[in-house]
């Protein structure tokens, strides 16, 4: 049989377990359809990449499912027609991944001490936008350096 992954998001306003209940309910739909759930991970409530039917954040739940595709496709007819869920996807995936998502390795590393910021070197500081305003722009080169030229040659323009 198939293995297929389902990721659905739930209303913010909804209990944690409210959503958790949803996830039973999706799962025992696919079990009445010949499928059997192999895990159910709940992410929390996230903040969304922009507002979805007026919601900032959302549940987050993975299902992983192995079974026919009809009990997929009854389980996401159900979710569909669910007022509570803003948005839902179901992929077919070849294997099922050995631990946690990456989404829970993620939320493990911030929690135990992980990237709290910095330049992508891991540098710690202002971020990407450093206080020294230098850095790299494309085309344009360096901002330091340009700054450099430019005195340059005004000290050049000056010396005449």
């Amino acid at each position: 049989m198939a293995l297929y992954e389902t990721v659905f998001i739930a209303r913010q306003d909804i209990s944690a377990k409210a959503a958790e209940d949803l996830a039973k309910n999706f799962g025992k739909i696919a079990t009445d359809n010949g499928a059997e759930v192999k895990r159910t991970e709940s992410w929390g409530l996230r903040n969304l990449a922009y507002k979805i039917k007026k919601n900032r954040k959302g549940h987050y739940t993975l299902l992983h499912i192995e079974g026919p595709a009809s009990a997929i496709l009854e389980m996401e007819r159900n979710i569909g027609l669910n007022e509570d869920v803003l948005r839902h996807m179901t992929v077919r995936i070849e294997k099922l991944p050995e631990g946690p998502s990456a989404v829970l390795k993620s939320s493990d590393e911030s929690e135990d001490g992980g990237f709290r910021g910095g330049d992508r070197e891991g540098r710690e500081g202002g971020g990407f936008r450093g206080g020294d305003r230098g850095g790299y722009r494309g085309d344009k080169g360096f901002r330091r350096d340009n700054r450099d030229a430019a005195a340059n040659e005004s000290s050049k323009d000056g010396a005449e």
